[in-house]
């Protein structure tokens, strides 16, 4: 992950951030609040869900990753830039899928189309949203799985990545070859497709409003 970050800074020469989610449960969310949070000085961001491991249907996420800009705080160290508000990254993202990020990284990049945060980039996801539950024990110890909860879209009418996965928007395959160099094709094409999205959305200075000075008369 951490490579992975440094590649990133150095292809985007700064500009871009880089955060890895590798689950939708617990550890999912505390490295999506580590990274996100603490790169809030980025103009993007390549989101890497490949190999997401699924645990719970998040969208928590994906509503921070949408948010825009509100307000804007003082900064009062000397010369400071002012903070943006809300906190977090909010310039343009794209989402790294593959096929073995399943269930819970089903869901994630098909709520990351829906809010339109950026285009997903690999390969189809496996496709395995349905959840599978435990409710049949043996005698013997073991036990049998059963589908339970199934997720739909409400508007479309239709099921959602079950046996299908999720298609990127732009595929890109890697090979053994570039992986034997240390070349992660998939990452790099991430980072060509969000600074195309910052030159068309650059992130400007904000500077505050001349302060008011109520006890001086013209």
């Amino acid at each position: 992950m951490e490579d992975n970050r440094r590649k990133v800074d150095q292809l985007s020469n700064g500009k871009l951030g880089y955060v890895w989610i590798p689950n939708t449960g617990g550890p999912g969310f505390v490295s999506f609040n580590r990274y996100y949070f603490a790169q809030q000085d980025k103009a993007g961001a390549v989101i890497d869900e490949r190999f997401n491991g699924g645990g719970l249907l998040d969208d928590y996420m994906v509503d921070l990753m949408v948010r825009r800009l509100r307000a804007a705080l003082t900064n009062e160290v000397p010369e400071g830039r002012a903070l943006r508000l809300p906190a977090g990254i909010l310039g343009p993202k794209a989402l790294l899928i593959n096929e073995m990020a399943g269930s819970g990284g089903d869901f994630f990049p098909w709520v990351f189309r829906h809010q339109q945060v950026g285009p997903l980039i690999g390969t189809r996801t496996w496709g395995g949203l349905v959840k599978s539950s435990v409710h049949y024990a043996f005698i013997d110890g073991g036990s049998m799985t059963a589908p339970d909860n199934a997720v739909f879209d409400p508007e479309k009418q239709k099921w959602v990545a079950e046996n299908e996965g999720i298609a990127p928007d732009i595929e890109q395959k890697i090979d053994a070859v570039s992986v034997s160099k240390g070349i992660d094709l998939q990452l790099e094409k991430a980072v060509q497709e969000v600074l195309k999205l910052v030159e068309k959305e650059p992130v400007h200075d904000i500077k505050h409003p001349p302060y008011s000075r109520p006890a001086v008369k013209n």
